[in-house]
């Protein structure tokens, strides 16, 4: 199953991002969970082919990643669950405990091979249990960078060890941040783990989607 699965998803461009079975007497809402998203931008043509063809569909890469999501969900007999829908899933969790990770000092959860490169798209809710075997420890590339250009990278200092501060942040994006709206947050491209950026039309597509949050 999991092999049909990952063929599936790799014809959109889609991957596999981990999963594990939920603990017994857990309060969990299911038995287990796949974990669907992206390194890098390999989803981005694929992307762009359906929104042609879908030209005006509110939310699109949302729209889209439900349209992958869900048919693969259809064929393996799982449940379907987004990072949108409400009440809201603990995704961010279910990562850390799916692939290891922990976050940068952004937030962004930190991946050894896609660096803040990827995303979570969806998950595969399943009623039965699927044993996948052990977790290793996943290798935190934050704890090997020394200057954490990250933390210096932004124009007005939204992000410091205390948190994120998205009022300013929003506020120098709509403003004088034309490099931020155009290129992508320019914290995040400060990191030097980037063999998986996204390219800038790529970043730009995000930062429309977040300023119109």
């Amino acid at each position: 199953m999991i092999e049909r699965i990952t063929a599936f998803l790799l014809s959109s461009g889609l991957i596999l991002r981990g999963g594990f079975d939920f603990d017994r007497g857990e309060d969990a809402p299911a038995k287990a969970v796949l974990l669907v998203g992206h390194g890098g931008a390999d989803y981005w043509p694929h992307f762009l082919e359906w929104q042609a063809r879908n030209v005006g569909v509110a939310d699109p890469l949302d729209a889209w990643s439900r349209v992958v999501i869900d048919e693969v969900a259809d064929a393996v007999g799982a449940r379907a669950v987004y990072p949108s829908d409400r009440p809201y899933l603990p995704f961010q969790q279910w990562a850390m405990r799916a692939e290891g990770l922990r976050p940068s000092p952004l937030g962004v959860l930190m991946h050894p091979q896609f660096g803040l490169w990827h995303a979570y798209r969806g998950a595969l809710l399943f009623d039965r249990a699927l044993v996948l075997g052990e977790l290793s420890k996943a290798r935190h590339l934050c704890d090997e960078c020394r200057e954490k250009p990250c933390l210096t990278g932004c124009p007005v200092g939204a992000f410091d060890v205390d948190g994120y501060d998205v009022g300013a942040c929003r506020r120098h994006v709509l403003g004088e941040g034309v490099a931020c709206r155009e290129r992508g947050c320019l914290a995040r491209n400060a990191c030097p783990y980037d063999a998986y950026r996204y390219p800038a039309e790529v970043q730009a597509f995000h930062m429309d989607a977040f300023l119109a949050g």
